[in-house]
């Protein structure tokens, strides 16, 4: 079948009735938590987990896909009128943005992030629907030692990229291995580190950790903070001038292309692309000096950015069901609670799921950019809402929905240990992103190293002797030597510090 013939089979998908509400639902959830500060697409989509049991995979998806880009597109609302981003990708854009606010300018920043994120999201949808096939065909080439190297790149990349200290990134990952291994042995039947409980037998609940490491943790890591009066800028006109289109043409193309790029890679996401979109556009301006004084670039080329990287961050979560971002690995969660195991296969093994998604993006984007302009006005009151309402909900929400998942107390007590740990590590400032990648990847990397040594019989030298586990090896160990490498380990914390 040919490309035509699979957007054919993605349209037959996407565009039943239930799967349109759920990428509607998707959608707007995505823009609301994008809107309001303090969620996230993160602990959304770990409090959702357990709601998509009694729909079908496809749906799920759709719906749980929608939330990640919706975000994207909403938390530049808030960063644009208050200088208050909703989504860690949007923080550059409340440089300039908010500035262009001041000016009377927040309705063209609005209309231009809104624009400048479908291109991005459409050229996105398109790079998977072009790129996935032929990467699986690469992928299907992979044996057990090639995967085990890629999930260490992977993991590596992911120290690099997360934010703050080395140290404390690689802490995380090896935590998150150590939980990843709790359970039963599947190929001896021994338990470990269970100490005695049966409840964890067949390992960690994935969905009672992530729910508190990433919903619980957020809960009390807001409540802590005082809530002060917010001064939310005026709108006024949406539609912004020639002179102001032609100025974001190029910025829209650049964000576009090195979104599309940096979300395939592992541990980049929205956050990195969009705050790398805004450092190009303002080393090849020819004023700089323009840029967090209200310079227009510098909102077009991130929000671009950030939602072209949210859609390529697809491609090797379904080629090689490697997740390459935090919110990845819970789609993988979402997937393999259905009974789906990601990975190259899934293209042929289920075909409806693969390009329904890819089309229900697309079809995601052009609801967003319907929703996004003519509701900006109830966005903006629904900021007006105290947090305090919003809590109590959210922690009822949390434990209903883990508690449903397996009618088991233990899942309850999971949760609120995860969201006591979760909180004490955002205290520390150690990511919890880098733990859940780990806890995700853990077994499929004891799992890969297995068969291998299975396979080659107990040589360890399989791993050099392959060419592309060699060279996965070889860029792990390259990039881990840059980031100990003390002048790039300066520079790299300069970088987040900015």
């Amino acid at each position: 079948m040919d490309l035509i013939g699979h957007l054919q089979l993605g349209l037959s998908v996407a565009f039943t009735l239930q799967n349109i509400l759920y990428c509607f639902l998707g959608v707007l959830l995505g823009t609301l938590v994008g809107v309001l500060p303090g969620i996230g697409p993160v602990a959304t989509i770990a409090m959702l987990l357990p709601f998509t049991f009694g729909v079908p995979p496809e749906t799920a998806l759709i719906m749980l896909a929608g939330i990640y880009y919706g975000a994207q597109y909403g938390g530049s609302t808030t960063a644009i009128l208050m200088s208050l981003p909703g989504e860690s990708s949007s923080a550059v854009t409340a440089l300039d943005g908010h500035e262009m606010a001041k000016q009377g300018k927040a309705g063209p920043a609005l209309a231009i992030a809104a624009i400048g994120s479908f291109v991005g999201g459409t050229v996105g949808t398109l790079c998977v629907a072009l790129f996935a096939i032929p990467l699986t065909g690469i992928a299907l080439k992979f044996q057990s030692a090639d995967y085990f190297s890629l999930i260490v790149f992977g993991l590596v990349a992911s120290i690099a990229l997360a934010h703050g200290s080395v140290l404390k990134a690689l802490a995380m990952v090896l935590l998150g291995l150590l939980c990843g291994l709790v359970g039963t042995d599947i190929y001896s039947g021994m338990q470990r580190f269970t100490f005695g409980y049966y409840d964890v037998a067949d390992g960690l609940d994935f969905v009672a950790l992530s729910v508190g490491l990433f919903g619980i943790s957020e809960i009390l890591r807001n409540l802590e903070a005082p809530e002060t009066p917010r001064a939310i800028s005026k709108i006024g006109s949406l539609w912004p001038d020639g002179a102001t289109v032609r100025k974001c043409i190029a910025p829209v193309l650049r964000g576009t292309a090195l979104g599309s790029f940096l979300g395939v890679l592992p541990g980049a996401g929205a956050t990195i692309s969009s705050f790398s979109a805004y450092a190009i556009e303002k080393k090849v301006s020819r004023s700089p000096e323009k840029f967090g004084k209200g310079a227009v670039e510098g909102v077009a080329a991130p929000e671009t950015a950030n939602n072209a990287a949210a859609q390529t961050s697809f491609i090797p979560m379904l080629t090689l069901g490697i997740p390459p971002t935090p919110v990845m690995a819970l789609m993988i969660g979402a997937m393999l609670i259905q009974g789906i195991n990601p990975g190259p296969a899934i293209i042929s093994s289920q075909p409806n799921l693969f390009w329904g998604l890819v089309v229900s993006m697309w079809l995601g984007n052009v609801m967003l950019l319907a929703l996004n302009l003519p509701l900006i006005g109830l966005w903006v009151r629904l900021l007006s809402i105290p947090y305090g309402i919003f809590y109590p909900a959210i922690l009822v929400f949390c434990c209903v929905g883990v508690f449903a998942t397996d009618l088991n107390f233990f899942d309850i007590l999971t949760l609120s240990g995860f969201g006591l740990l979760g909180y004490v590590m955002i205290k520390c400032d150690c990511e919890p992103a880098p733990l859940l990648l780990g806890t995700v990847l853990g077994p499929l990397l004891e799992e890969y190293f297995r068969r291998a040594m299975i396979v080659s019989k107990g040589d360890l030298s399989v791993f050099i002797t392959r060419p592309i586990s060699a060279t996965l090896l070889l860029l792990a160990a390259v990039v881990l030597a840059l980031i100990l490498f003390p002048l790039v380990r300066r520079q790299r914390e300069t970088v987040f510090v900015e």
